[in-house]
């Protein structure tokens, strides 16, 4: 038999094995044994120096029309066993069924809850700053009334990164900051941020978020504080909320408040039908942030004058988020538990 008639006869044989091939992978199969590169069409055109020079124009119009006519049966029959395996998989469909919506993401329930609170505050006047994590000691300490041998320090539980550098233990070096920038009042300003502290338990971390407020001018007093501070609460847990101001001890601030609200869970009863309350203790009361008047030793620290008064607060940002979303444990904050994230979506 001569190449011609070999070149023609892989027409039928490839048409008969294509026949048989019932999945994709057995018609590639075919592909490369008869068309790949060092397939049965390539193995008879590599023979052309053989013929005579008069033989292989014939030879190779041949091997063009053979090449063809075995990819147009390939193609058809690709097209026969799509078709048949997409009516397999319509079979099994069933449009009853509801569809996969897109996974989405969402914001950390902190960062919610912080947009939240500083959108509350700036809608009562409040701008927001923000400043560096690494603070100087005096920006963090001495110019709040906490000299070195302060025993205040004490509680901060400090992260220093040298003798005068520290990682900041609160956002109140930016009210300091603020005031030195502005030179005079007024000034009404909140700081939202991180801060860092040597703690770590069930309600510590060393890493967490405080947003702390200053508001300074001529004659304020605390029944500004007290009506800012009320709406705020208000605004956020609910205009029913019961708020409470009870006296406490801050070295920047005189006189020193601490805020309470009326329990989340029990509605301020102290207990939930028979039950003792697990979350406020019985007591009927959470505590949700501390505030007080500025103490004029800060004013002086700054250099605004003695006719300057105003007060500051602070408060927790993840023990916020803890009481609105009833969350026991702060660690799960930073956890990256997709399980717990995506509740807030």
């Amino acid at each position: 038999m001569n190449l011609i008639d070999q070149l023609n006869a892989l027409v039928p044989a490839f048409e008969e094995s294509l026949a048989k091939a019932h999945t994709l992978p057995q018609v590639e199969e075919l592909q490369t044994a008869y068309l790949g590169r060092k397939g049965q069409l390539a193995g008879l055109m590599s023979r052309l120096p053989e013929l005579t020079p008069q033989e292989r124009p014939l030879f190779g119009k041949s091997a063009n029309a053979v090449k063809e006519r075995l990819q147009a049966s390939m193609n058809a029959r690709l097209a026969t066993l799509n078709a048949a395996q997409e009516e397999a998989e319509l079979a099994r469909f069933d449009a009853t069924l509801p569809g996969r919506a897109p996974w989405q993401g969402t914001l950390h329930p902190t960062t919610l809850v912080m947009e939240e609170i500083c959108s509350v505050l700036t809608g009562l006047g409040f701008d927001v700053i923000s400043g560096p994590e690494v603070e100087t000691d005096f920006h963090c300490f001495e110019a709040l009334n906490l000299p070195k041998d302060h025993p205040a320090r004490d509680m901060q539980d400090t992260l220093y990164v040298t003798d005068s550098i520290v990682m900041r233990t609160h956002t109140s070096p930016m009210q300091v900051r603020a005031m030195l920038e502005r030179k005079k009042p007024p000034l009404a300003v909140i700081a939202p941020g991180k801060v860092y502290r040597r703690d770590s338990d069930i309600t510590h971390t060393p890493m967490f978020h405080q947003i702390e407020g200053l508001l300074v001018d001529k004659n304020v007093s605390l029944t500004h504080l007290r009506g800012i501070l009320t709406a705020f609460v208000r605004q956020l847990f609910g205009k029913d909320m019961q708020v409470r101001f009870r006296p406490s001890f801050f070295p920047f601030t005189e006189p020193s408040i601490e805020v309470d609200i009326s329990c989340i869970l029990c509605g301020g009863k102290g207990h939930v039908g028979s039950t003792p309350c697990r979350v406020c203790k019985t007591t009927g009361w959470l505590e949700v942030l501390g505030c007080g008047m500025v103490d004029p030793a800060v004013f002086r620290a700054v250099g605004f004058d003695e006719e300057c008064t105003g007060f500051a607060f602070g408060l927790g940002v993840e023990r916020i988020t803890m009481l609105k979303y009833g969350i026991t444990d702060l660690r799960i904050f930073f956890e990256n538990d997709l399980r717990f994230l995506s509740q807030f979506a």
